[in-house]
Formats: C-alpha cells, structure tokens, sequence
C-alpha cells in the first residue's frame, strides 16, 4: 500500500486476515504511515505489523541505494532505465519518480532477505510503481488490485498500460473495473485481469433479522470530499423538513468539504437534520447503520463502495448513484439509485424512503443481504487470491 493501516482501509485488513486464517504467510509493506488517530484498535494493531520504506526511514534508503550500487548493479541500472521511462512518461515529478527508486531499492532487499517472491498491492498508483520497479531490478513478481476511481484519471501518464502489461495478474473488483483495465492496456490483456470484489466478514454482520428501524434517520458513511458529494444533502432535504421534521442525516466520517457542508447546513437553518460525527471505529458504524432507516451515498465517483455492503448486510437498503460499479450492487430490488448530482431525484429518493412501511423495507434489506452473502463475503473473496497466488507460483516453477 502506499499508506497503511489508515480509517478508509478495514477491508484490506480483513482480507490479510482472511488470507492468514486459510495458511498464507503475509508481510506488509507500506510507503508511509497515515498522519492521522487511528480509531479502531486492530488498525493500532496492524500498524505495529507494518514496514515502511519511507517514514522515519530517510538515511535507510540512503544506505539501501549504496548497498544496491555494490551487490546488484546491473539490477539499478535497469532501475533507473525504468524509472527514467515512466518519469518522462509523466512529463513531471522527477523528484518523486526518483523517491519511488529509491523505496524500490528498499523493497527489493527487504523482499531478499526475507525470501519473498511475489508482492500484492492495492491500487494501481504508486506503490504498484514501487512494485515494478523493484522488479525491473530482478525483485520478486507482482500483482495488484485496482479499484477506482482515481486510478482511472489519465492513466497512460501514470504508465498504469505498462503495470498491467507487467503484472503477473490483475484484480479488479467490479465488472466496470475491469473493462476499464482492459481499455487502458488492450484486450490482450483481459485474461490477466480477474474479478476479486472487495469483501466483508461475515462473523461481524450476524445474519438476523433486525427489522425496519421505524425513525427517519439515515446514515452516509465515507470521507467528506468532492467525490462523495455530501454538500448535496442540504439542497436535498430542504423540501423534506417541514413534512418530515423528525428527519436526520447521520455522517461518519470527515475530511475537506466539512467546513462547507456545515455551512451550507446553517445558512438554510437545517441544524437539527443533521449529525456530524466525525471518524468512528468499525464497531461504531455497524451500530449506527443498524439503527438506523437507510444508507445514503449519492457519489459523483466510486469503485464499488464497502460502506453499501456493509449496510446490505445489515439488512439496510441503500440510497445511491449510477456510477461505476455501483449499480452492480444496487438497484430497485434492495434501494434507490439515482442519477448523480440529481438533487431533485435524490429528494424523490430520500422522500420514497421515509414513505415506505416497514415490510418493504425489510424486504429490501433481504435483497441486499442475500447479495453480500452470495458475491462479497470475505472468505469467497480471499480464496480467489490465493488461487490466483497458488495458480501463478504453479506457473513460474
């Protein structure tokens, strides 16, 4: 990763988890420790298992290239070859591409000396650069799981064809994920790019029923930024306050568009409608989705978001937009999805909610439950990595 363990990452650590529980030794690596609390207690713990190769590790990396100039100087020239390529291929951030080498250089030795072949990474930016170039200078073979939707912006700058070409397989996590991969680095490489959703435990989401929370309170857990589109709600419920004044937008989480969104909250005096909590453990989010009427995420750009499967297996139907992989998951069966950046229609939506009577909704929550059950449960997910591990170690012997 390139930050790990950090609020937005849970699924990652259920998937190492997951992993270690069917037998597969995991070391993680990561290029810098997040800067900010860690609120959940086993990201604490994971932070502890870590090694990072940039953070607090300034003079190590000076004494890794020097290592590196005398036990495998072939292997850092064809580092710097690689490096200097995707350098120009960015036509920027020359400093940077030369950090990426030097925390390579790290990687390699690390993986050396503990006698690891193969690397996995999550997302295709860089820290799946750091991976290929680690490789260029005769490290161990990676593979990495793409998600969206940054990854996805100007990917021929950020040489995201040649990672894919590069990489010993590729996981996407949605079906619109991987069509996106293969448009990036042709169709030759489709075969190489497998499905492996993002997953949730299920042992923390018994399977119970919890019936309709009968409160008009919903839930919109995710960072507070442009891409989630959160400084909607004001405009979005402003009609709905006088008839339903009981109404409440719970949000879990923060981030930059805060300072606007409150606001924007009490510019229109809709104070009451709104509860905003800041970061919350993993515990604490299943407790106010369960109590909760509905998730709400009306997204201007997603990969496929764990926050609406961890409301699926709740049994909570979901409100959101059609955008990536999102209607994948969510359709008139099990919520509402609208059109992104529709205020109106996600009025509409929200009002169709706080209507409905209460076996309806649990029906919708079946739906979603049942969908969690079938394509998102961690152990399915975990499995066909190490399928993917094992298959390709099969092949390389």
């Amino acid at each position: 990763m390139n930050t790990y363990p950090l609020i937005s990452t849970t699924f990652i650590r259920r998937e190492i988890h997951a992993l270690e529980e069917m037998g597969v030794q995991v070391e993680r690596f990561a290029v810098r420790a997040w800067a900010e609390e860690l609120v959940d207690p086993r990201d604490v713990e994971e932070r502890g298992k870590t090694t990072y190769l940039l953070t607090s590790n300034i003079l190590g990396l000076m004494a890794s290239f020097a290592k590196e100039l005398v036990v495998n100087p072939g292997g850092l020239f064809r580092g710097l070859r690689t490096a200097y390529r995707l350098w120009r291929t960015a036509g920027a951030g020359l400093v940077k591409h030369a950090a990426y080498l030097l925390e390579a250089i790290s990687l390699r030795q690390r993986m050396d000396a503990a006698e690891l072949q193969h690397v996995h990474v999550h997302f295709g930016t860089n820290a799946t650069t750091v991976a290929m170039l680690a490789r260029a200078m005769g490290g161990g073979t990676y593979s990495f799981t793409a998600h969206g939707p940054d990854e996805f912006v100007e990917p021929l700058r950020s040489s995201y064809d040649l990672k894919i070409r590069d990489a010993a397989f590729v996981a996407a996590i949605s079906n619109f994920c991987r069509v996106q991969l293969a448009r990036i680095a042709g169709m030759e490489c489709w075969d190489k790019i497998e499905i492996v959703p993002c997953a949730l435990d299920l042992r923390d989401f018994p399977n119970k029923p919890v019936g309709a929370h009968p409160n008009r309170q919903l839930v919109c857990i995710g960072r507070l930024c442009r891409q989630k589109a959160q400084t909607l709600f004001p405009d979005a419920i402003e009609p709905l306050s006088d008839a339903f004044p009981d109404l409440k937008i719970v949000l879990v989480g923060d981030g930059e568009t805060r300072p606007e969104l409150e606001a924007k909250i009490a510019s229109k005096g809709l104070d009451k409608h709104f509860e905003l909590l800041g970061w919350c453990s993993n515990e604490e989010v299943r407790k106010r989705l369960s109590g909760a009427r509905a998730m709400l995420l009306p997204s201007f750009a997603e990969g496929l978001p764990v926050s609406i499967m961890e409301a699926f297996a709740l049994r909570k139907p979901v409100i959101s937009t059609y955008i990536a992989g999102i209607p994948e998951l969510v359709d008139s069966s099990c919520g509402w999805i609208v059109p992104a950046g529709d205020v109106p229609a996600l009025t509409d939506a929200i009002r169709d909610c706080l209507t409905r009577d209460e076996k309806e909704l649990n029906a919708m929550g079946d739906v979603g439950r049942s969908r969690i059950e079938a394509c998102h449960d961690i152990q399915r997910s975990a499995a066909l990595l190490r399928e993917a591990f094992g298959h390709y170690s099969a092949e390389r012997r």
